[in-house]
């Protein structure tokens, strides 16, 4: 069936209900429950729900019926479908041939065995040095926690089986297998914390996760004449666009045609893979757009956040656009980001971030969240370092993202009662929201919040969650939270040795609250993120300010960060030496594509289109002249052109001799810091030049699409 055959089948479908679509590629609880044997079925809640072992007659039995369910779908193959170090997802397809039978016939078979354990190639992926060319063997296992489901593309119908992948030497060399290890950490220590108050039921306490996903769109005939979005996923030349966000008029504004028939067939193939998509909007920049979910359980919102992302890309083909992840596409308009919201709740449901209507007197909630406020600050320079990606570096901190400095947005209400606790220990008061009040007699009256929203703040409290906003759009969630999971594990397991041997229990939880909250006040800021004033006052606080990605990865080596997750097993120390290396090699890798790309793209295409232009002035100057016309203003034209044609060359020539310079550099770690150093204010003083020439130069020999193009024709 041709694409666009498909995708109009796909379309029609829309029509149908949504829960009749929902989760129908997926291996669900509602499917395993049909399928399986009561037996096998308990059994399999029992691993998923307490964490036991999965004995080998037990997987058998689920692979057979999980085989069968897919073939049923149409799936041929089937994938260990995992998270390495690249920050995109892997996948090696097997068809489920077994052999012929006697009659020439093919059998299909899927084992326990082939459900549980996969191969690849450990040395293929990063690994920080840890592994060799010659040790190659690494395990996919499955994470049973997180469904089986069918991803539908030009390979036909895969079964997808969500794994962990480890090298042969038991080291974690994927984003899941931490994660995992994260979660159990912080509800053994969670739990600690609710049995203080009386709660003996509750078996788990989960961390749920909603991410909210940005992205810009672009026309596919426009995307392949542009050399730099193909290679390294941003615009490395481009000048400002006559009309870029300032009207403020995007922002929630009418969804295009063709962009709205996209997100309709994005929809529906999400919601068949069973991710909650919900929400869909224009973003503040021009073609730039968002989509998010509802929340689910971490690691089921992080696979699904790279489903998310992976579809997205799809589809887009499908509609003659391409999807833009990066986080910063196009100098000069807002960025994308990936808003992380996360919250604590046991199984029984209790959201332990709920602080009710009176929550000055809710002293279970205080303790949770003084104890989140002493994370944060305690380890605000392991926070940041999660959200560090290289095109984060171009986002954070400027005036559409939180700053690199890591602080704790409470609103009003919250920080009223936590100085009240701060200044005398007890908190008799808290403020109410009050009434909207429009004017308009056919309106009516609603209650407001208690509290403003902060967008500036990179941890923000909203009502009964927190929004760590600094996450960049094309990165995994995963790493921010094992690191948000870690850090509160922490800071509850502190608080549960003090309180567990406390003789007077209440004096001593409302004096440990009391302390959380005075010695980590620091990190509280309700204030403009964005301003310079808070700059300075960060540093009078002592708050780190850590600007880029590569400086950012120390932190997570240092003898507080190795301390903090080997006490939880969440990390070994050389599975963070393998992380910051990792973050070392993956830095001068991208900069290095860049900086090529930007020569080549300099050399072949600017250069000689800014030649001749300068060619054609030059024959019109003698023209004129020759006739006895003024030619005064081709002559400025010629000198302006021909000037910032030398000042281009000059620069080219000093990126192409820096870049073979960092080939004599080993050391990843000095490498990385060269390309920050060195590489990149070489690629700004290119890009300078040629940027002022596309305001020049006529546009019939400009060599590829500007950004009033790529961001308006779509």
């Amino acid at each position: 069936m041709a694409e666009t055959e498909r995708y109009t089948e796909i379309r029609e479908e829309t029509a149908t209900r949504i829960d009749e679509i929902f989760g129908q590629n997926v291996f669900n609880d509602n499917v395993m429950r049909q399928r399986l044997p009561k037996k096998t079925y308990r059994e399999l809640r029992h691993v998923i729900d307490e964490g036991r072992s999965l004995d080998p007659v037990t997987a058998d039995v689920i692979a057979h019926a999980m085989k069968e369910w897919a073939i049923e779908k149409g799936a041929t193959h089937f994938t260990h479908w995992f998270q390495p170090l690249t920050g995109i997802t892997a996948e090696k397809h097997d068809a489920f041939i077994s052999h012929e039978d006697d009659e020439g016939r093919v059998m299909t078979e899927f084992s326990g065995r082939e459900l549980v354990k996969g191969e690849a190639d450990a040395s293929s992926f990063p690994s920080g040095g840890t592994r060799s060319t010659f040790e190659a063997r690494g395990y996919t296992t499955w994470d049973c926690s997180s469904p089986a489901f069918i991803k539908e593309s030009g390979c036909g119908k895969i079964l997808c089986i969500p794994t962990a992948f480890n090298s042969y030497t038991g080291d974690a060399l994927d984003k899941k297998t931490p994660l995992l290890r994260s979660m159990d950490a912080l509800s053994e220590q969670a739990l600690r914390i609710v049995r203080l108050f009386g709660d003996n039921e509750a078996k788990r306490v989960n961390t749920s996760v909603g991410p909210e996903q940005e992205y810009f769109l672009i026309d596919e005939k426009l995307y392949k004449l542009r050399p730099d979005l193909m290679y390294s996923g941003r615009t490395l030349f481009g000048a400002p666009a006559p009309r870029g966000q300032e009207m403020e008029d995007h922002y929630y504004g009418v969804i295009r045609e063709r962009v709205g028939e996209f997100m309709k067939d994005l929809n529906t193939e999400l919601w068949k893979l069973g991710v909650t998509a919900k929400t869909q909007h224009n973003e503040v920049a021009p073609a730039q757009h968002e989509l998010a979910p509802i929340y689910e359980t971490a690691n089921i919102a992080v696979d699904h956040n790279q489903l998310v992302m992976e579809t997205m890309k799809r589809v887009a083909v499908h509609h003659g656009m391409r999807c833009l992840l990066h986080e910063k596409p196009y100098a000069g308009v807002n960025g994308s980001g990936k808003h992380n919201n996360w919250s604590l709740s046991t199984d029984k449901g209790v959201n332990l971030l709920d602080p009710g209507e009176t929550p000055n007197q809710n002293v279970q909630f205080l303790l949770v969240l003084s104890c989140i406020i002493k994370a944060v600050d305690v380890h605000a320079d392991l926070l940041r370092q999660s959200a560090a990606d290289v095109g984060n570096d171009h986002r954070l901190g400027a005036n559409e993202a939180p700053p690199a400095i890591m602080s704790v947005f409470l609103g009003e209400q919250l920080e009223d009662v936590v100085e009240q606790l701060i200044t005398t220990g007890e908190a008799t008061s808290v403020k109410q929201g009050e009434m909207l009040r429009t004017g308009a007699s056919t309106i009516p009256d609603v209650e407001m919040d208690a509290t403003d929203r902060n967008r500036t703040s990179p941890f923000a409290f909203t009502g009964n969650k927190f929004e760590f906003r600094s996450v960049g759009s094309a990165d995994s969630i995963a790493a921010a939270n094992t690191v948000l999971n870690a850090i509160v594990a922490e800071a509850f397991s502190d608080a549960a040795n003090e309180l567990e041997q406390a003789s007077d229990f209440q004096m001593a939880v409302h004096d440990l609250i009391k302390k959380n909250l005075t010695e980590h006040q620091r990190i509280i800021f309700n204030g403009d993120g964005y301003s310079e004033a808070w700059l300075k006052e960060a540093q009078r606080r002592g708050l780190p300010n850590i600007p880029s990605m590569i400086e950012a990865a120390p932190a997570l080596t240092t003898d507080k960060s190795i301390s903090l997750f080997e006490k939880f097993g969440i990390f070994t120390k050389t599975e963070l030496q393998t992380r910051e290396e990792v973050v070392y090699e993956t830095y001068a890798k991208t900069i290095h594509v860049e900086a090529v790309t930007m020569a080549e793209m300099a050399s072949n295409q600017i250069i000689p289109a800014c030649v001749k232009y300068a060619t054609e002035l030059a024959a019109s100057v003698r023209e004129l002249s020759g006739v006895g016309v003024d030619a005064s203003t081709e002559k400025i034209l010629l000198s302006d052109v021909t000037c910032r044609i030398e000042d281009m060359k000059r620069a080219l020539d000093k990126l192409c001799a820096d870049v073979q310079k960092s080939a004599d550099t080993s050391d990843e770690r000095s490498k990385a810091f060269f390309y920050k150093d060195t590489i990149i204010p070489d690629m700004a003083s290119l890009r300078k030049p040629a940027d002022e020439l596309e305001l020049i130069v006529d546009k019939r020999l400009w060599p590829f699409p500007t950004y009033g193009e790529l961001m308006f024709e779509v």
